[in-house]
């Protein structure tokens, strides 16, 4: 009977000690992956900030990029920025530690600060793309209308839209402020402010960018190809002046193949130009113009393709997160694991690292400036 007890105890022994060093064991892991995690994402976030304000630097230090299309791109990267220093790093806390410490009033900031920055940022992208519809499909009429003055009220309008979306929330989230807070995140039971903000936030701007980037594509597609042409004469150099949009050269009139207006040094119809050395001119200017026109369609095929990539990550990056919000509010037997939810939510925060990258690797005039800028040079 000692013996059977012995026994016994050395067995229970045996598998409890086994038991703790597995417990131990996953603790171990788990503390790994929560470390592992923390580097991970801690690198994508000083990425984040670092890449944004390069752009922002890019620009201010860059004469030649103040205008205000690149106005535009400067306050998407310093809505990125933001997200990147008030969002990302809380919401690295929340995300590894899987519970909120930080009471009520810090998870009122940060949710406010995270709805608004996020939302401008999607915003931005939308005004980015409406000012490039208008320049490419109206460029005489925009020209005249593409202020610095309109741009900053366009910035103002994606702000007072951002901030009338994230606003609601505090209304009802203040009635439990008295309560210990063990999770920070909006309350989808608010179905109608669920639609609200998800449709204001995302929806909406999506169907808008996916029609102005066909449109953009469309008519920067026919600028590209189509090609200045004349029924039964060659090309003369006032045609291919009326034909080059934005051109800056002269107006000539030449009514005729044979006939020359043109005079160097200022002289008269009589004052010995011969037509020989007119045409000639006449030749050059035109071949000039048309190296002008090819790099336009040039520049315009990469500013096309340069919003097509934007528009791409942002529609991959943004939709996971936005589909599930409103999957959780609409459908309530649906249900996503919060390791799930998380990488949804990080995968729109990559958004704000994506697009300075984008500008910066597509963009000529920013890689360009970007460059200097590292070697410390001011550009000009």
């Amino acid at each position: 009977m000692d013996d059977y007890n012995t026994t016994a105890e050395l067995f229970l022994s045996n598998n409890t000690s086994s038991l703790d060093t597995s417990e131990s064991w996953d603790e171990a892991t788990q503390l790994g992956l929560q470390i592992s995690l923390s580097i991970l994402l801690t690198i994508v976030t000083l990425a984040t900030t670092l890449s944004n304000a390069f752009v922002i630097a890019t620009i201010f230090l860059t004469r030649k990029l103040h205008t205000p299309a690149n106005f535009l791109i400067g306050s998407l990267a310093l809505t990125d920025l933001l997200v990147s220093i008030l969002v990302m790093p809380i919401s690295i806390l929340y995300t590894v530690s899987k519970t909120w410490t930080l009471g009520q009033v810090v998870c009122d900031i940060w949710l406010s600060s995270d709805i608004t920055f996020c939302t401008a940022s999607i915003l931005h992208l939308c005004v980015i793309a409406l000012d490039r519809y208008w320049a490419i499909t109206d460029a005489l009429e925009y020209s005249k209308r593409r202020t610095t003055g309109r741009a900053a009220l366009m910035i103002a309008v994606v702000w007072v839209i951002s901030i009338s979306i994230s606003m609601p929330p505090l209304f009802w989230r203040q009635a439990k402020a008295h309560e210990e807070l063990t999770e920070c995140m909006v309350n989808t039971d608010q179905i109608s402010y669920t639609l609200y903000s998800t449709f204001g936030a995302f929806y909406v701007p999506t169907v808008l960018l996916i029609i102005l980037y066909g449109r953009i594509y469309v008519a920067a597609r026919s600028r590209i190809f189509k090609t200045p042409t004349s029924r039964a004469k060659r090309f003369t150099t006032a045609q291919l002046i009326q034909t080059s949009a934005g051109s800056s050269l002269c107006s000539l009139n030449s009514s005729t193949n044979q006939e020359g207006h043109l005079h160097p040094g200022g002289a008269g119809s009589g004052g010995g130009g011969s037509p020989n050395f007119t045409n000639s001119v006449k030749v050059k200017l035109a071949d000039s113009i048309l190296e002008r026109k090819r790099l336009c369609a040039a520049r315009e095929k990469r500013a096309t393709k340069t919003l097509g990539i934007i528009l791409g990550a942002f529609i991959v990056c943004w939709l996971p997160f936005f589909v599930g919000t409103l999957l959780m509010a609409i459908c309530k037997e649906c249900w996503f694991h919060p390791v799930l939810f998380d990488f949804f939510t990080w995968l729109g925060y990559l958004n704000s690292l994506i697009n300075p990258v984008i500008y910066t690797v597509f963009n000529d005039e920013f890689k360009q400036a970007f460059h200097k800028l590292i070697k410390f040079k001011r550009c000009y």
